[in-house]
């Protein structure tokens, strides 16, 4: 699509064709080209077509919508597995809840951006081996690699989603930063279309309970599981039709708290001095400690992502800037205390799970942290930094599939 567009810029009529094959595509290349084209009077037409903000909704076609309506009763029948054959819940859900969202997913936007059948093939190839290698892991709840598998592979499930959204291209980084976009205009929306669940229930609960008819269980058990099933795909579909219902809402929200959380941590920081508390000997500390150190980093790489597409505004950098440093300084700390442990008391399938995850995020920390600086400095754009978020996340990936299919292997499935 990106080649397209360069070479057809002056032939409107073959613009308008590439514009109604694939929408997404076309918005999401013409994006990325745009900072290049912005001189030119057609670059200004398309960018002001692409980003004019209709007060109307627009609800899609019915094609897409069938998609949609199709995909979520199979996630929802998905769900309903363990009732159907007698299978434990517990278990199921643990190594499947991954599997019930991401392939669902990953199948409108196979559709919507008309991927070739080599692409679905290799992508449907990789959720069905996902699907036999987590179901066929022993069903030990004890075991620390079945319980690690089960932890990361969402995050793998995730990479193949993202695969889908970029159509396919591997080395695009400005489709992943769309990627991670799309995810925080998705979770808004989700959280939306989850609480308007939440009161429709209640109410639809409350008035039959008032004449005397008990339908809390029907109701949970059956529309309520396929109304969860149902709104990851109906906030894909939402935030893809209507950008301008919630794209403003992430980059409020990440200006709102990368500054609250900066001063938070350094508040934090220095309160674990006095309190006595530490994550070289306290177990669950260094869990808190190390959730808290995953949390900040995706608020910086969403925030980044989200202002991926502005100018430099110095004051938004300096504070990812000075939040990048703080939380290089957790990690330290984190890194240390898995690194005490282990020589304190031996290598475990968690502890070398943690370690190395804490390692690709200092390594990540860093890389984001000199571009942050030379950003501040005037030296580079904020892009950059985005590209270098992009640039580092298939690391990510692949240490989540080491995790989930050699840890078992090398660990004895302990």
């Amino acid at each position: 699509m990106k080649e397209l567009l360069e070479s057809n810029l002056d032939n409107p009529a073959e613009l308008e064709k590439l514009y109604r094959k694939n929408k997404s595509e076309f918005k999401r290349e013409f994006d990325a080209l745009y900072p290049e084209l912005q001189n030119r009077s057609v670059a200004k037409f398309w960018h002001t077509r692409l980003h004019y903000e209709s007060d109307a909704i627009n609800w899609g076609s019915m094609k897409d919508w069938r998609v949609v309506i199709i995909a979520s009763l199979l996630a929802g029948l998905y769900a309903k597995l363990p009732e159907i054959f007698s299978i434990e819940n517990e278990l199921f859900y643990a190594k499947n809840l991954g599997l019930m969202v991401f392939p669902f997913v990953s199948a409108y936007f196979i559709w919507i951006n008309k991927l070739t059948s080599k692409t679905i093939l290799v992508v449907s190839s990789l959720f069905l081996i996902s699907l036999l290698y987590i179901n066929l892991l022993p069903n030990d709840k004890t075991s620390d690699t079945l319980i690690l598998a089960c932890i990361h592979l969402p995050l793998l499930l995730w990479a193949i989603l993202g695969f889908t959204f970029g159509s396919g291209n591997l080395k695009d980084l400005p489709s992943r930063l769309a990627f991670l976009r799309f995810n925080g205009d998705a979770v808004v929306m989700g959280a939306l279309l989850v609480l308007s669940g939440m009161l429709l229930s209640g109410i639809t609960i409350g008035l039959f309970g008032l004449i005397g008819i008990n339908i809390e269980k029907f109701y949970i058990e059956y529309i309520g599981i396929f109304g969860m099933a149902a709104i990851p795909l109906l906030a894909t579909h939402l935030t893809q039709t209507n950008p301008q219902l919630v794209n403003k809402v992430p980059p409020i929200i990440a200006k709102i708290f990368s500054p609250i959380v900066l001063v938070m941590l350094v508040i934090y920081l220095g309160a674990i001095v006095f309190s006595g508390k530490d994550p070289y000997n306290d177990r669950e500390f260094l869990l808190l400690f190390n959730l808290l150190l995953i949390g900040v980093m995706a608020l910086i790489f969403f925030s980044i992502a989200e202002s991926s597409n502005e100018k430099n505004k110095k004051s938004g950098t300096w504070i990812l800037f000075l939040l990048s440093g703080i939380t290089l300084i957790v990690n330290a700390i984190a890194l240390s205390a898995i690194i005490f442990r282990i020589n304190e008391w031996g290598l475990t399938p968690n502890r070398m799970a943690v370690l190395g995850i804490n390692v690709l995020m200092m390594i990540h920390l860093i890389l984001v942290g000199k571009k942050l600086l030379l950003a501040v400095k005037g030296k580079s754009e904020i892009q950059q930094v985005g590209n270098t978020i992009s640039a580092y996340l298939p690391v990510y990936f692949i240490w989540s599939a080491i995790v989930i299919f050699l840890f078992p292997i090398l660990f004895g499935f302990s």
